[in-house]
């Protein structure tokens, strides 16, 4: 009977990959996680990662009428200013050009440090905030990609995995990744409020 009365969780992404990982952070948990309907499209006016998160989670509460978190994550890199931040997903057309225009900014310069930034938001059925949550992860930027027809994530290293941020595992993304911060800090609250704490 348990399984039938499983809450709904949905994570407002269409990114199967993201659906996974986020999944994969809050734990084993007795919940049934889905990923948002294939024809839903926001618009990320925001001017804040918490406000274009919030933007996805409203609008996925209001189609699918379920508990929702959803995210919204940025490179800021020093040298840039903290750039491109918010508007890293829409900074060119593909993920080479991304990458080809951070680089050629940087040039030479011997100043790198950057870091992956995440806002994530839960929200009740009706798209009311309960709770957020930010992570951040630090680490420098790579001369060059370290690993072909990768993102950002390609050009971060992270000193404490010893690799780039798109190589770390599963449990070093809960642990050190951006998105695994938020989401962790984020657990007791979505279980509280689900009623599955003891």
């Amino acid at each position: 009977m348990g399984y039938l009365e499983r809450p709904l969780l949905t994570i407002a992404s269409g990114n199967a990959r993201k659906v996974a990982e986020i999944e994969a952070m809050l734990g084993p948990l007795p919940i049934e996680v889905r990923r948002q309907p294939k024809s839903l499209e926001v618009e990320e006016t925001g001017s804040t990662y918490f406000e274009n998160a919030l933007l996805k989670a409203k609008a996925a509460a209001k189609i699918t009428g379920s508990w929702v978190i959803a995210d919204d994550s940025g490179l800021e890199i020093d040298a840039l200013n903290n750039g491109p931040g918010i508007y890293s997903a829409r900074l060119a057309e593909t993920n080479q050009k991304k990458i080809k225009k951070v680089l050629q900014a940087l040039g030479d310069s011997p100043y790198r440090s950057a870091r992956f930034c995440s806002a994530m938001v839960f929200c009740n059925k009706k798209g009311d905030l309960i709770k957020d949550s930010f992570g951040i992860c630090w680490g420098e930027i790579l001369k060059e990609p370290a690993y072909k027809n990768g993102e950002f994530e390609s050009l971060l290293w992270i000193r404490e995995t010893n690799c780039t941020y798109g190589e770390m595992n599963n449990e070093q993304l809960t642990k050190h990744g951006s998105r695994g911060k938020a989401a962790r800090s984020l657990a007791p609250y979505l279980l509280e409020a689900l009623g599955l704490t003891k």
